[in-house]
């Protein structure tokens, strides 16, 4: 056990990196030194960290000598040009982008379900580990204990994301439209008519079927990820995954409806059972009483909700569940620091 590491925060002006540098204070992370960095527009702010400020430095310009944990989060085109400098330098990069996700070579984890391929990860540096996408980890952590008690046959999803999945320009063109159609009077007539910075369409009011862009398959790539990423974190790479990615007008937090068929039946006392004891779930379900997951009740904390747990009417083999996680937490820092900690301390 050292009395500290050295961490370097990529992209730490963002909604993601202010939420690694708000939890590796939370969590009491042994940070030895922390440097934060982000684009040359940055440069030279100043972010907040326990009782210092930490000044923003240019990543283009920076060196990573003496880093020894790398924690990206700036961008897919960012993490390629210069996550495999910081490793060339014996950092240990863990990435919260799509850029590695799908390398063979590169690691891609979710603690609570596959923590083992940590085991040989060398923590001396020069490694990159991916983070999944924000949906597909909320949805693995829910399907691990029904994958070990039951076994997965099908999964069927559908995801409700919030606008800051597309980072602050996201929620910063929901607030927009929102605002206007306020000062307007707030009539039907007055609802926002075009898209902004961050999606094509209005957000507010609306739902947008539509996250990422498309190839021949006519899937959006937020789809594809939800399936290729499921089957690499949960060694299955036969499983049946189909996805359906929609954009809704929440600030924060993404929202889930599964169908999932198993191998054997399934009860719905077992299923919450099941949910109950496994690592980073709470169960919140009993609809009677209004409980169930929301996006504001997930907001702000590092577990994963599943609420209205049932049984299918016709196949006793298949089960329908609802599941929320803050995307900027779980779905993406605090898996991160999940990494970190599991690697490091």
């Amino acid at each position: 056990m050292t009395e500290g590491w050295n961490v370097a925060v990529v992209g730490a002006t963002g909604a993601v990196g202010r939420e690694m540098l708000q939890i590796l204070q939370e969590r009491s992370f042994p940070v030895a030194s922390l440097r934060a960095m982000a684009s040359p527009r940055s440069a030279g702010k100043t972010l907040p960290f326990g009782d210092t400020e930490v000044e923003v430095e240019a990543l283009s310009g920076a060196d990573f000598d003496g880093v020894d944990i790398a924690l990206f989060s700036a961008g897919s085109s960012v993490s390629e040009a210069h996550a495999p400098r910081a490793a060339k330098h014996g950092a240990t990069v863990i990435d919260n982008t799509s850029a590695f996700r799908m390398d063979d070579d590169v690691p891609l984890v979710v603690p609570e379900v596959n923590a083992h391929v940590l085991d040989d990860v060398d923590t001396d540096g020069g490694s990159i580990i991916a983070n999944p996408n924000c949906s597909t980890i909320q949805m693995v952590v829910a399907l691990a204990p029904l994958q070990q008690k039951w076994g997965l046959e099908r999964v069927v999803v559908s995801t409700y994301q919030s606008a800051s999945g597309a980072g602050q320009a996201g929620v910063d063109q929901l607030v927009a439209e929102l605002r206007d159609w306020a000062e307007r009077g707030g009539g039907a007539d007055d609802r926002p008519d075009r898209g902004g910075d961050a999606f094509e369409h209005p957000l507010a009011f609306d739902a947008l079927p539509w996250i990422g862009s498309t190839d021949d398959s006519g899937f959006s790539t937020e789809e594809l990820k939800m399936v290729h990423e499921t089957r690499k974190i949960m060694e299955a790479p036969s499983l049946s995954v189909a996805s359906h990615c929609v954009r809704v007008p929440a600030v924060r937090s993404h929202s889930e409806s599964l169908t999932v068929d198993l191998q054997q039946p399934v009860d719905v006392d077992g299923a919450q059972r099941a949910f109950a004891r496994a690592p980073g779930l709470r169960v919140h379900d009993s609809p009677a009483d209004n409980e169930y997951p929301t996006s504001r009740l997930a907001e702000g904390n590092n577990e994963t909700w599943v609420g209205r747990i049932r049984r299918d009417l016709e196949n006793p083999e298949t089960l329908h569940f609802w599941v929320v996680s803050d995307n900027l937490r779980k779905g993406a820092a605090w898996n991160s620091i999940q990494i970190a900690e599991q690697l490091f301390t």
